[in-house]
């Protein structure tokens, strides 16, 4: 296979798959969220935070596992390696930041690393994996914005 065919194809139907799959701790914990009477907001809102996290690191490592890929030739490449460990950074700094006001920062990073992953998969050859991509960017960042909605209009009705 040609690097324009490998640039052509997107994710198989398992990584798809894995990837929608992934989205389900965001979606049922944001949807718990709203329901303050059977759960308890403050575990919840770790528990999506702290997911929200995970994948956020994650985002950021994919980068180091394309430049290690590449390596030697990527060596000399900074931003990558930078990037590399910024996202997590960013998200625990924001994982101090009290609820709902985390989950707000931790749906702009999923943005920002999608920001950077539009920028630079081209370089790597994968644009083909931007549109899954946006979509789960797009899941995930709703849910953590659902899920702070959810708790900031619960705290107010208190």
């Amino acid at each position: 296979m040609t690097m324009d065919e490998s640039d052509l194809q997107g994710p198989s139907a398992w990584a798809n798959s894995l990837g929608f799959a992934g989205l389900i701790p965001f979606v049922a914990l944001a949807a718990a969220l709203w329901l303050p009477e059977f759960v308890s907001q403050s575990f919840i809102s770790h528990a999506l935070t702290t997911y929200a996290l995970a994948i956020i690191s994650f985002l950021g490592a994919i980068h180091w596992g394309l430049l290690m890929r590449d390596m030697p030739s990527s060596s000399m490449s900074s931003f990558g390696w930078i990037w590399g460990v910024t996202p997590s950074l960013l998200a625990w700094v924001a994982n101090f930041f009290a609820y709902p006001v985390e989950l707000i920062l931790m749906a702009l990073l999923l943005w920002l690393c999608y920001m950077v992953d539009r920028r630079h998969y081209p370089k790597y050859e994968l644009s083909a994996w931007l549109p899954l991509r946006f979509r789960l960017t797009l899941v995930a960042s709703v849910a953590c914005l659902v899920g702070s909605a959810g708790i900031y209009l619960n705290q107010s009705v208190m």
